[in-house]
């Protein structure tokens, strides 16, 4: 586990933003397009603690940033080039624009100062989308990269922003995929190279009572 220290310099809030990843009602609601997604994201607890994230980056003043999937009901520049693309546009629930399957999905709430990006195409919230020239508006070094899922889009995530000179940390019991036993693998043999994994509680306990970075 990272240290005080560590967690001091790569959680303050004056240069950290909380990314959530495909959050979104189609995706870990009820009514999903993956069931079995969207139970493992519930059941493991993970979707409860991006709520938690999310209220406690409020209350410290951390910049919330919503990364959504969608496409238009015509298709237009949706991503064609791989199956998991092709398996989507047969799904019984549809990710369309301007749809109930694309709102953030309960139990986060998005405040008014949240940023909510939507991406038509690929599978990274930051490649080919306005989120990296978000961040860096917004004076980000630091993003910590939470939600679905630990197959796909929450790797891109973390892989993206470590290229882009971000430090990346992720809560560990913040993320889910499928099967339950792959997302604990993912982040051991494979996250764990080049973020910093860490807890919720932990993320929380520093945005509550910040501590003082030591130079090194």
């Amino acid at each position: 586990m990272p240290s005080a220290e560590q967690l001091a310099r790569q959680l303050d809030p004056a240069v950290t933003v909380l990314l959530t990843v495909e959050c979104q009602q189609g995706v870990v609601g009820p009514d999903s397009a993956l069931p079995e997604l969207a139970e493992q994201a519930r059941s493991s607890g993970a979707l409860s603690n991006v709520a938690r994230l999310v209220a406690g980056a409020h209350e410290a003043g951390v910049q919330v940033l919503h990364a959504v999937a969608e496409r238009r009901p015509d298709g237009r520049g949706a991503s064609h080039n791989a199956r998991l693309f092709r398996a989507a546009e047969r799904l019984p629930v549809q990710q369309y624009t301007g749809s109930t399957a694309v709102r953030v999905a309960e139990p986060i709430e998005v405040a008014d100062e949240d940023i909510v990006v939507r991406r038509l195409h690929g599978l990274s919230p930051l490649a080919g989308t306005d989120v990296d020239a978000l961040l860096r508006n917004l004076g980000c070094r630091n993003l910590v990269v939470t939600g679905v899922s630990a197959n796909v889009a929450v790797p891109n995530a973390v892989f993206d922003a470590v290229n882009l000179g971000y430090t990346a940390l992720v809560p560990a019991d913040a993320i889910a995929g499928v099967p339950a036993d792959y997302t604990p693998a993912v982040i051991r043999n494979t996250l764990a190279l080049v973020a910093t994994v860490t807890t919720t509680d932990s993320v929380l306990s520093h945005w509550k009572h910040p501590r003082r970075a030591t130079s090194a």
